[in-house]
């Protein structure tokens, strides 16, 4: 045998020992497989895509609803708060540990107890009766001092009638 048959039929082998295994280290499967095993994987990324939009999907739809409740108590606490005719705020400057002011929402000349007609009757007990809800709500059950300011005298600095709820504390008599 020549040199070069020798040469020649040792690298045929060679060479045909690498085609057949293709890369070094992988398993030899058959096309079918490979197919069958990319549209496997296929299917699993759309399931998990799918399962990820509806996810995506059910928060959006929970939230959407969770913003649609609270637009809607805001806006019945809305039309509560245009139904009342009282507004109950706390003092700037308080006089006791609970101080809150009630004015009505309605005026209708009425500046002060010293201004009331007849008219007024129903603001004026609608006034008591909110401090007396107001009270209870900031736990005032062993009593309160309401006090209303009527003119130069009595110290009213600010010419729209208004109640100032006292309360929190022990009080003293005679008043001022």
């Amino acid at each position: 045998m020549s040199k070069k048959s020798k040469y020649q039929k040792i690298s045929k082998y060679l060479m045909g020992t690498l085609l057949d295994t293709q890369t070094p280290g992988r398993k030899r499967v058959a096309p079918d497989e490979i197919v069958e095993k990319s549209v496997q994987s296929r299917q699993k990324r759309m399931i998990k895509y799918w399962e990820s939009a509806a996810r995506s999907q059910a928060r959006k739809q929970a939230y959407t609803h969770e913003l649609e409740n609270k637009v809607s108590r805001l806006e019945e606490e809305n039309e509560r708060l245009k139904r009342q005719k009282v507004l109950a705020f706390r003092d700037i400057a308080p006089q006791a540990p609970i101080h809150i002011l009630l004015i009505p929402k309605v005026r209708d000349g009425l500046t002060g107890v010293s201004k009331a007609e007849e008219k007024h009757c129903e603001i004026l007990g609608r006034l008591l009766y909110t401090a007396k809800l107001v009270a209870k709500q900031e736990g005032l059950e062993d009593g309160f001092r309401l006090v209303i300011n009527d003119g130069p005298n009595g110290c009213q600095s600010v010419y729209h009638l208004h109640v100032h709820l006292l309360g929190g504390r022990q009080m003293n008599w005679p008043p001022g």
